[in-house]
């Protein structure tokens, strides 16, 4: 099983917007990844929006983000699929989030989280016997 890229280590306190460290993604034999964003931490009246970019070689990102996973307002675990079989120009990502806060009390956001991908295996073109007789019948 491939190791996971941890776009946004896990428990990372995030105060303001930025930007993760870049993964080569050259090497994956599907180019699909199950995305996990988890929020462990938030304080009230505030968001957080996590977007992945990509890019060819490393130094110029693609101006619109390749997935934007919903906007996040409380604690809890949100799966989305990034799908980039059809995007063979994509050879590195990264993660973007931002910060918004509103209302009274502490004037800056606070979030602590986390996003890590996982690379999604190849599906088995071959059907099993068995379950091809079945669907025959």
């Amino acid at each position: 099983m491939p190791h996971p890229l941890t776009l946004i280590p896990q428990n990372s306190r995030l105060e303001s917007n930025g930007d993760g460290a870049s993964f080569d993604i050259s090497a994956s034999a599907t180019r699909t990844f199950l995305c996990l964003l988890t929020v462990a931490d938030q304080i009230e009246q505030e968001s957080l929006d996590v977007l992945i970019y990509g890019s060819a070689d490393g130094e110029k990102w693609t101006s619109r983000p390749l997935l934007k996973l919903p906007q996040q307002f409380y604690r809890g675990n949100t799966k989305m699929v990034l799908d980039l079989s059809i995007r063979i120009d994509i050879k590195f990502i990264r993660a973007r989030w931002e910060l918004t806060r509103w209302g009274r009390g502490a004037p800056l956001p606070m979030f602590v989280a986390g996003l890590e991908l996982m690379e999604v295996p190849p599906m088995s073109r071959e059907t099993p016997a068995k379950d091809a007789s079945i669907a025959t019948a």
